[in-house]
């Protein structure tokens, strides 16, 4: 779902307040812990779990409306026809006729009950799959049609600024690289579950002239993942990553030719992986018929013809609704004219890094806010020597 840069309130408080990487603050049932500005090393593999990134080129990385993904459309389509058809037709009778013997009936009591499961099941896939159907389309449509509004976050790596387009805003605000703030969130909660845990990741600044915080947030499954989906943006802006295969295939299913998004080249990859490590004996009979089966009743390659289909019409969405000064500004630069790290950061990746090999084992957080309070005694002494 496409998401912007929209005024944040609750977490992280305060972006006009001065903060560093390193570091933490606490709030009613969580912490949001920063790891910019100062954009350091976190260490994570940078990987976009998010799937938040739409676009990565040489100038330029797109932040907050990431491309389609195909398993958005095996839920859409195979979540209808697996509750609708795949269980009151199939599975449905196929467990009455085990049960039935299993209390005492009859093969005429399991037929019997078997055909009625299935008559009852007929009826029900005739309205639950049409209405189902229509529920999940109605969904995507919701989410595709954001994306004629919504303008991406843009990372210019040439120029070491930030294009932000706030929602409600027509003109682009361009944020210094270096002053972007960053952060993630982790927050637990008692529900009649237990303890449950969320964890998210968020980019955002504060606007002097406006006096708001403008930021985006994602949720993620964890909080090395949140780590690593900011990681995939600094890595991009230090030259360390250059598409979008290095963040988001995990699975190494896109060929060097292939397009680099998810699409029909990475079913045909994906089943070539799986024979082969059958072939390898990496995997038995029953992966490979759970392979099968779950492409079956998301209908085969249908999702993955309609998700090209779909970054199509998103990207063509995305390029109409560009501002001109966003479009200007990301357009290429000669390489002398490319933006360096300002002294101060080379300075502080190098503090950092020698912190790491002393103690390899400890947290980012803490090696960050290590290096936060080295700088802060050299500033004191050098003011003393002044």
């Amino acid at each position: 779902m496409p998401q912007t840069a929209d005024t944040q309130t609750t977490t992280p408080p305060g972006l006009d307040k001065p903060h560093k990487a390193g570091d933490s603050q606490g709030f009613p049932g969580g912490r949001v812990s920063y790891l910019a500005p100062m954009p350091l090393p976190t260490g994570e593999p940078p990987h976009d779990y998010a799937h938040s990134i739409g676009e990565v080129n040489d100038t330029y990385l797109s932040f907050g409306t990431g491309l389609p993904p195909v398993f958005g459309w095996q839920m859409t389509l195979g979540g209808p026809f697996f509750v609708g058809v795949i269980m009151p037709l199939l599975l449905s009778p196929i467990l009455a006729a085990i049960l039935t013997p299993l209390v005492g009936g009859t093969l005429l009591d399991t037929w019997q009950m078997a055909t009625g499961v299935l008559e009852a099941g007929l009826k029900i896939s005739l309205i639950g799959t049409p209405a189902l159907l229509a529920l999940t389309l109605g969904v995507w449509l919701h989410n595709h049609l954001q994306h004629k509004t919504v303008i991406a976050t843009r990372f210019n790596r040439q120029r070491r600024e930030v294009c932000f387009v706030p929602e409600g805003h027509t003109e682009p605000i361009f944020v210094p690289w270096e002053q972007v703030s960053a952060w993630v969130i982790e927050a637990r909660g008692v529900t009649q579950y237990g303890v449950q845990s969320q964890f998210a990741m968020g980019v955002g600044f504060h606007h002097a002239p406006s006096g708001r915080d403008y930021t985006l947030e994602f949720a993620t499954g964890g909080l090395g993942m949140a780590v690593g989906n900011w990681e995939a943006i600094r890595a991009y802006m230090d030259h360390e990553i250059h598409s979008l295969k290095d963040i988001q295939d995990p699975f190494d299913l896109q060929g060097p030719n292939d397009l680099p998004h998810e699409g029909l080249h990475t079913f045909y990859n994906a089943r070539e992986r799986m024979r082969r490590r059958y072939r390898e004996g990496d995997v038995g009979k029953w992966y490979v018929l759970g392979w099968y089966f779950y492409h079956l009743y998301t209908l085969w390659t249908l999702p993955f013809h309609l998700t090209e289909w779909d970054i199509g019409r998103v990207k063509r969405m995305h390029q109409r609704n560009v501002p001109e000064a966003m479009r200007a500004w990301s357009e290429p630069l000669p390489p002398e004219q490319w933006a360096k790290p300002s002294a101060e950061l080379v300075r502080q990746r190098e503090l950092l890094e020698n912190l790491r090999h002393r103690n390899p084992q400890g947290s980012i957080f803490s090696l960050m806010a290590e290096v936060g309070r080295v700088v802060q005694t050299e500033e004191k002494h050098y003011a003393v020597e002044r």
